[in-house]
């Protein structure tokens, strides 16, 4: 897949230890990369990094992205020839509660990581991973395109908003010439899948109600979200670092990677579907919040599909079973490395010569 850009080429991935990161770097590693992961260890117990063993598939170099010292070493040991920079601090709750470390995670470890790119020259190609949430949203019916405003009402949705025009700006600062690599940004948001053991998102708290035999409690049912299986806004990103390495600067650009409209459902539906596939649980609504959430998020994906070839390849129901049925190999005690390259070897079937 991908033409074939990732074999033997040295890939960095920061926040390799978290959900998102560590789908990434195993799917990685089976295209043939030389695969460096910098990460904090996982902050979740179980987490997916270590249900895969990927301590032992892996190399991780265990560091903060504020460690600007420790960034530097990496890059210039290793050499790598594309970044894929995920790692932040990614939960909208915890950044009301700890506003400076989401900043000083988003938005300065953002720019760290930027700059030790900056200064290893073998650096081709850089794809920084935000969120939809970087959007001013005003909740209207129609998705937010590339160019529509920055914004973000709360702490961790601000401050992607400011990791996005962080890396507009450095691109215009440094990356003018000839010998500096190309840098993209990636929007995708509510991303679901096996092995997310994170607090406060949905459909970790849907499993752990079932498996604990106690009642679902959604505290925003009528919330309307962009649902996608994790591996649809990683075929994305790959696609995206394939293009900038064999193109350059032709893609440096945001894109946003989310599902078909058919996709776009409320909590409640999303739950009341994790029910059935699991074949038990009760899906209750909880007192909602004192906290702003947004009762209304969508994407345009048309860049995507006419400038890079990217579309959604997987239903709202298939995503949803997907990652229902990741869970309950999980909890029969199955080998889970196995199983999910059995999911990743099947997407790729699925999408066929797409991204061959």
């Amino acid at each position: 897949m991908f033409n074939n850009i990732y074999k033997n080429k040295k890939v960095l991935v920061t926040g390799s230890t978290g959900f998102k990161g560590s789908w990434l770097t195993l799917w990685l590693q089976s295209l043939g990369a030389d695969v460096l992961g910098y990460a904090l260890l996982p902050d979740t117990e179980p987490s997916m990094y270590t249900e895969l063993g990927l301590k032992h598939r892996i190399n991780t170099i265990f560091a903060n992205i504020l460690d600007r010292d420790k960034l530097k070493k990496t890059f210039n040991d290793f050499s790598p020839d594309i970044v894929f920079h995920i790692a932040a601090q990614p939960l909208v709750l915890r950044s009301y509660d700890e506003p400076v470390l989401t900043y000083e995670t988003n938005v300065i470890g953002t720019l760290n990581v930027l700059m030790a790119a900056r200064q290893c020259d073998s650096v081709k190609a850089f794809v920084n991973v935000t969120t939809d949430k970087c959007y001013e949203n005003k909740e209207v019916t129609t998705g937010y395109k590339e160019d529509d405003p920055m914004g973000g009402y709360d702490m961790y949705s601000s401050s992607k908003g400011c990791s996005e025009i962080l890396s507009s700006s450095f691109r215009r600062s440094f990356l003018e010439d000839e010998k500096s690599f190309a840098l993209a940004t990636a929007r995708a948001g509510n991303v679901i899948g096996g092995g997310d053991w994170a607090r406060d998102r949905l459909i970790p708290d849907c499993i752990k109600a079932i498996n604990n035999s106690i009642p679902i409690e959604i505290r925003n049912p009528a919330a309307v979200r962009p649902w996608q299986h994790v591996l649809e806004p990683l075929s994305g990103y790959l696609l995206l670092g394939q293009k900038l390495l064999e193109y350059g600067k032709l893609y440096a650009q945001a894109y946003n990677f989310g599902p078909i409209e058919l996709s776009v459902l409320t909590v409640a539906e999303v739950a009341q579907k994790v029910v059935d596939n699991y074949g038990k649980g009760k899906v209750i609504v909880g007192e909602k919040k004192t906290f702003h959430e947004a009762g209304l998020l969508m994407l345009d994906i048309t860049k995507a599909k006419e400038e890079l070839g990217w579309t959604p390849a997987l239903s709202a129901d298939k995503a949803i079973k997907n990652t229902v049925d990741w869970y309950k190999k999980y909890y029969h005690k199955e080998n889970m490395y196995d199983y999910t390259m059995q999911q990743i070897k099947e997407y790729e079937e699925f999408c066929g010569e797409k991204y061959a």
